[in-house]
């Protein structure tokens, strides 16, 4: 075994460091606030060639692996400035088209992909089925020219108002007679007719909004099922299921090493007695535990991410479940001793702390709960009769 990162990936965490730092914390939260688009740190990622880290290089891409995008995610969330899109366009759409797309769909979508002027959604949840995507009811019934009728509703669909295309996840009409479920995929351009979208109103502090989407009669043409085929989808679904879940729990962990960056220079730096408040087993313990739970939490990142780069889907599928589980634990333990460290000015604007709890409690949510993903490691990991 070998946890030393090569030389490559070592320059790409610098340069990725180096961007987050110059866009900043106080960046992210003015955009978040003022409901605005991070468009400033896309554009520049982008040209860095950072959004395109993990695209084939016959397509415009870094050619590199889930690995390097992992890194560009958890270095953006150290600095502060972390990327959602990030997790749902380059990781799970790029992924899944490079993948399983037929080569047109190949050459239309992923060389924009890879440079950041195509943004694409994904769409999956449902309000009546939630984790339970057996319960899709989202339909795409044949039309005579081979192409297909969109009609259904899906929720909690991250940043629509950003992207040029949505990634659809529906059922196939053999699905709806009783037979086995046959998910369909298919791309949907956002001014498509008959696709309509409203932003759901959150409490959470994020440049990213969650939308109601609705399809009525959306008409998508053969050339926009992922795969040219119904029968691709099943494969090309679960081809970015591990992915999102790894850059996720990316996420997770820069998110935790800010909130401990932040807490460790303000116990170094606040003296209230005679000492710095750091020196205090109170204040010390528990951001010492909340490293090392994201250390540990970091290992398994990256070992779920290099099973996915070697091609091993059931070790990734194990080790995806886990590290979004361990990193979901560990940045909510982190912010927690972090705003417990900066006592009442944790919750304050000018900390930068507060306005992260919705966000590190949303990451023990979505895009799978923590509940979900303890059922899966009892019943896979574990041989545990499943209890669902």
């Amino acid at each position: 075994m070998d946890f030393t990162e090569t030389a490559e990936q070592l320059a790409l965490r610098s340069a990725v460091a180096d961007l987050g730092r110059e866009f900043g914390i106080d960046y992210w939260l003015a955009k978040a606030r003022k409901h605005e688009v991070t468009t400033e740190l896309w554009e520049k990622a982008a040209k860095l060639g950072f959004i395109g880290v993990n695209t084939p290089e016959q397509y415009g891409g870094g050619g590199a692996g889930i690995t390097e995008l992992a890194i560009v995610c958890e270095e953006l969330a150290a600095a502060g400035a972390p990327l959602l899109l990030l997790v749902v366009s380059p990781a799970i759409c790029a992924t899944i088209i490079a993948q399983s797309g037929t080569e047109e769909q190949k050459q239309r979508w992923l060389p924009g992909m890879a440079n950041g002027s195509i943004k694409m959604a994904f769409a999956i949840t449902e309000p009546d089925a939630g984790l339970n995507s057996h319960k899709i009811s989202t339909s795409a019934v044949p039309r005579p020219d081979g192409g297909y009728t969109v009609n259904g509703r899906k929720y909690y669909i991250s940043a629509v108002d950003q992207a040029d295309y949505i990634l659809v996840v529906g059922q196939s009409p053999a699905s709806r007679d009783g037979g086995q479920i046959r998910p369909a995929l298919f791309v949907v351009p956002t001014d498509a007719p008959g696709l309509e979208y409203r932003p759901i109103e959150m409490e959470l502090v994020s440049p990213e909004r969650q939308f109601f989407c609705y399809f009525d009669d959306v008409q998508v043409p053969i050339e926009n099922v992922i795969g040219g085929s119904l029968d691709a989808a099943l494969p090309a679904l679960f081809a970015g299921l591990n992915p999102e879940r790894i850059t996720v729990a990316a996420f997770s962990i820069g998110t935790a090493r800010f909130a401990l960056g932040r807490a460790t220079r303000y116990a170094n730096e606040r003296t209230v007695w005679k000492q710095p408040i750091g020196a205090h087993q109170a204040i010390a313990h528990p951001l010492a535990k909340a490293h090392i739970e994201t250390e540990l939490a970091k290992l398994m990142v990256y070992k779920a991410a290099g099973a996915h780069d070697a091609g091993d889907a059931m070790a990734a599928g194990e080790a995806s479940n886990m590290a979004k589980y361990a990193a979901g634990e560990a940045a909510w333990n982190a912010l927690d001793a972090a705003i417990q460290t900066h006592g009442g000015n944790g919750l304050t604007s000018e900390y930068g702390l507060g306005a992260l709890l919705g966000v590190v409690r949303a990451m023990r949510i979505a895009p799978v709960s923590k509940e979900m993903l303890l059922n899966f490691v009892a019943q896979f990991s574990l041989g545990l009769p499943k209890s669902y």
